[in-house]
């Protein structure tokens, strides 16, 4: 399981003239099974999501995202192991 951060390295005007990109690429990773949830950071300075499968398969699906084609926003990708989990979220486990 992996969470990416995404961190923006330009003005929100810049990055709202790719959102639209931005918002079908995020559809096309859910209809892969690779993306469980996503959203915006609060204060809107990024944005996050949850990930799941191979790094390296997640790290190029990543570079197919407007805001990476166009130097928008920077990327962290932490990974981690969900032991413990609220009832109804058993399939982010294993």
């Amino acid at each position: 399981m992996f969470v990416v951060s995404l961190s923006y390295k330009v003005p929100l005007e810049e990055v709202d003239a790719h959102i639209d990109g931005h918002i079908a690429w995020l559809k096309s990773a859910y209809a892969k099974g690779m993306f469980l949830a996503s959203g915006r950071k609060i204060p809107r300075d990024g944005g996050v999501i949850l990930a799941k499968g191979d790094r390296a398969l997640l790290e190029e699906e990543l570079t197919r995202d407007p805001f990476h084609q166009h130097d928008l926003a920077d990327y962290t990708i932490t990974e981690f192991d969900p032991v413990m989990v609220a009832d109804g979220l058993n399939a982010l486990q294993g």
